[in-house]
């Protein structure tokens, strides 16, 4: 098999192989958009009509998307401009006014595609925005951003928190978020570490790191692995302490019913973010197709 691949990579001009396969992925969006756009209509699902009916409609004339809203067109054709850091030779945005790095071996194309990606999950209408005009990051907190990426949800607040704390495993995002926050070591200490229910080399759980340490906001994208952080946080949790926790849904298909009746065991108000993300992943993709993309929970203590 890996000969005839050969042969067909040799043979078969790479333009053309590239048309053949935009070609199948087309056909296959197309399958799955019809798929989608007929169960939607058959009445079958039942989650807010409302909000089915503009995934629906947006799947008929846009075609698929993560975030199949309106709102989501204006980033398909946004003019992103990327500079190089010719100090460390690294790629950066300009976000609200602070300089924003991306891994060494991204091109400036998919810097531009990423970054507008990041824009769009931002979207105060977006599923997966992690703040609104009433659930916000208060002068002076404590932050720990579980599954930090490329810092684009610390950045903004820098200058306002007391301190950050970073979870990151990937040593290309570490080096880009040391690049990110040259500026601010003094308020971000970057753990590298993966956050789960044990402690070991490589794992810590939430309620080891802050048994000492004091925390007001977690924000968590894990892919997937959200529910593992949760059971190593349990007394971080049960404390009655102010706490507001933002954490992500979408990865898994009972996410946002589990963690919601496990957050309102441990007292806090619970809200889901508007509208809803297609995590369409093959095995994990059933009805009814659309999931939540984060819950916003605040404890508020005496």
């Amino acid at each position: 098999m890996s000969f005839i691949r050969s042969l067909y990579r040799n043979i078969v001009p790479q333009n053309f192989r590239q048309r053949l396969f935009d070609k199948r992925i087309k056909k296959q969006e197309q399958k799955l958009i019809q798929e989608l756009t007929t169960y939607f209509d058959s009445g079958k699902c039942s989650l807010p009509a409302h909000e089915v009916k503009e995934v629906s409609d947006y799947l008929k004339t846009k075609g698929l998307h993560v975030f199949p809203n309106s709102y989501s067109d204006k980033y398909f054709s946004m003019q992103i401009e990327v500079h190089h850091d010719s100090a460390n030779g690294l790629h950066y945005v300009m976000h609200q006014g602070r300089k924003l790095y991306f891994k060494r071996n991204w091109s400036v194309e998919l810097i531009r595609s990423k970054y507008a990606f990041l824009l769009n999950e931002q979207d105060e209408q977006s599923p997966h925005c992690y703040l609104n005009k009433d659930f916000t990051i208060d002068a002076n907190s404590i932050l720990a951003d579980v599954g930090v990426a490329e810092g684009i949800f610390v950045l903004p607040v820098i200058d306002k928190i007391k301190h950050a704390y970073l979870f990151e495993t990937d040593p290309e995002w570490l080096e880009a978020l040391d690049a990110t926050f040259a500026n601010h070591k003094d308020k971000v200490t970057v753990i590298h570490k993966f956050v789960a229910n044990k402690d070991d080399d490589k794992h810590i759980r939430l309620d080891t790191f802050f048994k000492d340490k004091e925390v007001d906001f977690v924000k968590v994208d894990v892919d997937g692995a959200e529910q593992e952080l949760l059971n190593g946080a349990v007394s971080l949790l049960k404390k009655e302490k102010n706490l507001k926790v933002a954490i992500c849904t979408y990865h898994k298909q009972n996410d946002e019913r589990d963690f919601t009746t496990l957050l309102r065991s441990y007292n806090f108000k619970t809200s889901v973010t508007p509208n809803f993300i297609l995590f369409y992943i093959e095995g994990e993709f059933k009805p009814p197709y659309l999931r939540r993309g984060l819950i916003r929970a605040i404890k508020t203590c005496p």
